[in-house]
């Protein structure tokens, strides 16, 4: 008997042993990273920057993968339901993260009960854009013209409830003003018609469009920041411009499956950290309008609290229906 248990406990110690080198090696094979946009998005933008990074650091392939619909809760709702081992991870917006729970009341995800928090990895302001041939060139003349046709102007958004949505809402409500919401399944296809002239503006990342505002494909009227924005330094905030009360930051988080494996959290999440916060992509985020910030989990989940409660208040005041 003593043989039997000796040898039942030996191979315990054993398999103990086995399951913590192979988590310490993780990851041992590709890691998907769902993205739940369309490509050229803000918040494809930062998961494909930080895959990158990540496959260097951690010597694997960290794939992208874009899940769009539903304002970013199908690809949620996937991350949501996959196995807790790693091998999924998620990159999402403001919108799906801290928006969706307070405007949807049939949501498929919970944001605090379905994921593990990583990182909150940019934030950028929300920048108010039009097409290139639109009639108004500030925010007086777009607040004047608006008055003189109501209902008549369309705002892009990346999909309803996402925070260029809510800040064209709110940007009605501070200017008096009305417009035709006209929501996108990303903001890569909101860019698209915004240059081709279908739509007329919309108040997008900062990030996702200053290619296309140095380009000379979009004019950039204002930020939502509550200082100008380095990228464009000539470029007023809504308060300089006349519109106060709009300060507005919209953000990319990483997360991950409810559940992970402690040495797999503990490997993962400075990991993520190091490449949002890598000297390169550092300077990749600059450029394009965003600015780093790489918390901790904890400190992702207080902010996300904060955030969940700020945008509940806005959604409830403005009357926001999902279906707006």
């Amino acid at each position: 008997m003593k043989f039997a248990l000796k040898s039942f406990a030996a191979a315990l110690c054993s398999l103990a042993v086995s399951t913590a080198v192979f988590a310490s090696g993780y990851p041992e094979r590709t890691v998907t990273v769902i993205v739940p946009f369309t490509p050229g998005g803000s918040s494809d933008i930062t998961a494909r920057t930080i895959a990158q990074k990540l496959s260097e650091k951690l010597g694997q392939t960290f794939l992208v993968e874009n899940k769009a619909g539903a304002n970013g809760a199908i690809g949620a709702t996937y991350v949501a339901k996959a196995k807790p081992d790693g091998y999924t991870l998620f990159v999402g917006s403001i919108g799906v993260f801290a928006i969706n729970p307070v405007l949807y009341k049939d949501l498929s995800y919970d944001t605090r009960r379905d994921f593990d928090l990583l990182s909150v990895a940019v934030r950028t302001p929300n920048a108010l854009v039009a097409n290139p041939k639109f009639p108004a060139n500030t925010v007086a003349e777009l607040i004047d013209y608006l008055k003189k046709n109501p209902n008549k102007v369309s705002f892009a958004s990346s999909g309803t409830g996402s925070s260029d949505h809510l800040t064209a809402a709110l940007f009605w409500q501070k200017t008096g003003t009305t417009g035709i919401h006209v929501p996108y399944k990303g903001g890569s296809a909101a860019h698209t018609d915004i240059i081709g002239g279908s739509a007329d503006l919309s108040f997008q990342n900062l990030g996702s469009i200053t290619n296309h505002v140095r380009g000379g494909k979009m004019k950039l009227l204002a930020v939502t920041s509550d200082k100008r924005d380095p990228t464009f330094p000539n470029v007023p905030t809504m308060a300089e411009a006349g519109v106060a009360g709009l300060e507005v930051f919209s953000w990319q988080a990483v997360v991950a499956p409810k559940g992970l494996p402690k040495d797999v959290f503990d490997k993962l999440q400075p990991a993520v950290v190091a490449a949002i916060k890598d000297p390169a992509v550092v300077k990749r985020f600059n450029e394009i309008g965003f600015e780093v910030v790489g918390n901790s989990s904890a400190e992702f989940a207080t902010f996300l609290n904060e955030e969940l409660a700020r945008w509940k208040g806005v959604v409830d005041t403005g009357g926001i229906k999902q279906s707006d």
